[in-house]
């Protein structure tokens, strides 16, 4: 009669024992388990993507591997960090990343007619711009938390506009009209979170509409062609058109399984240009089809929502505003790039997050993954 009951007792605490050490291993790492397990499946899913749409560029996917690897050491170190510290250290990342914007105007590196990096010896080149899509919220939500929360006065939208508006005229002005729409929603999303009311937005949105025609001057001849090649594609079919009509017949073919991985004709055969960095999702389209891409929307979704429930049970004004504002700036860019793809909104050269080629994009996403990290860690510590 006791047989059983030893044998019973000799294997379930193995069980708890295995579970409390995993469970053990996600807070010694101060990382989600959930939202990590989504990052790392979306990061194989890019892979995977980027290797077919190159042409099965080894070294290429490689090199997208190691940024990857970076960007997870600087999501773990990043996730250790307190929101207290990121609160504390706010003005003066901003301040600094305001300082390295100014010098890429004064002696930046100037390539394909942008002037956006700056040459670190012995290092590489750096874009600063990117380091601003983590400062701008991050100085907008150290300014708003010590304010009432709820109803923002207009002295601190003013300032906050004023905040906002430094980086993102630095950043135009390189030219990179994609980055300052990012930079602008990031910083835009704290001061909306914090209380901004609709009858101010919907005057600035009727502003913006009134001024518009001006602006429309101040725009580079490239990004009035982009904006034109928008509404009537056809007009250049094989200039300004042609990447937004092969990304469509890219997206078209794939039907509803798509043609299979490796097997996309668009991209291997170059009709579609920036199949690995920018129209990546086009090249995914292709091969992977419509239930492919709705698996893909899926796990943005899961990854989304899950951001949010971080966001929610934080306990501090600042971490709210800060990790309420990553959670919708990558939904912006995954909407932005999408849209852009599909004919809906003007190619900007936003690229699809981790799933698109480029180091400095997939370390600043990680960079900000890390602090929602410290915010869940954390969120019984604050007060």
């Amino acid at each position: 009669m006791n047989q059983p009951s030893q044998r019973y007792h000799r294997h379930a605490p193995n069980t708890g024992a295995e579970f409390t050490r995993s469970r053990d291993l996600w807070l010694i790492l101060r990382t989600d388990s959930v939202l990590a397990v989504l990052l790392l499946i979306l990061t194989c899913v890019g892979l995977i993507s980027l290797y077919s749409a190159s042409g099965g560029d080894t070294a290429m996917t490689a090199k997208q591997g190691s940024s990857f690897l970076i960007g997870y050491a600087v999501l773990l170190v990043m996730a250790r960090i307190p929101p207290a510290t990121y609160h504390y250290i706010s003005p003066w990342f901003f301040a600094g990343g305001v300082v390295l914007l100014i010098a890429v105007e004064l002696f930046g590196q100037v390539r394909m007619g942008a002037q956006r990096w700056i040459s670190v010896p012995g290092v590489a080149s750096i874009q600063p711009s990117e380091f601003m899509k983590i400062g701008m919220p991050m100085m907008i939500a150290w300014y708003l938390s010590s304010r009432a929360m709820g109803k923002i006065s207009l002295k601190d939208l003013t300032v906050s506009l004023a905040l906002l508006m430094v980086p993102v005229a630095l950043i135009v002005k390189q030219p990179d009209l994609g980055t300052s729409i990012l930079v602008f929603v990031s910083g835009f999303f704290v001061i909306f979170l914090a209380g901004l009311s609709w009858r101010i937005i919907t005057v600035a949105t009727v502003f913006t509409a009134a001024i518009a025609p001006i602006a429309w001057q101040f725009l580079h001849d490239y990004q009035r062609q982009r904006v034109l090649t928008l509404f009537n594609p056809d007009a250049d079919p094989l200039g300004a058109g042609w990447n937004i009509i092969q990304s469509k017949t890219a997206i078209g073919s794939g039907g509803l399984f798509g043609k299979g991985w490796m097997n996309g004709t668009q991209s291997h055969l170059h009709f579609l240009p920036e199949g690995h960095t920018d129209f990546i999702i086009a090249a995914f389209s292709e091969e992977f089809g419509f239930v492919g891409v709705l698996a893909l929307f899926l796990l943005y979704f899961a990854i989304l929502v899950r951001c949010l429930f971080i966001t929610l049970a934080a306990q501090s004004s600042y971490a709210r505003l800060l990790a309420g504002a990553i959670t919708l700036s990558f939904f912006i860019y995954i909407f932005v790039n999408v849209c852009m793809v599909s004919g809906i909104l003007p190619v900007v050269g936003v690229p699809l997050p981790f799933m698109s080629y480029g180091g400095t994009a997939i370390i600043t996403l990680m960079a900000g993954f890390g602090i929602l990290m410290s915010v869940h860690s954390n969120r019984k510590l604050m007060g």
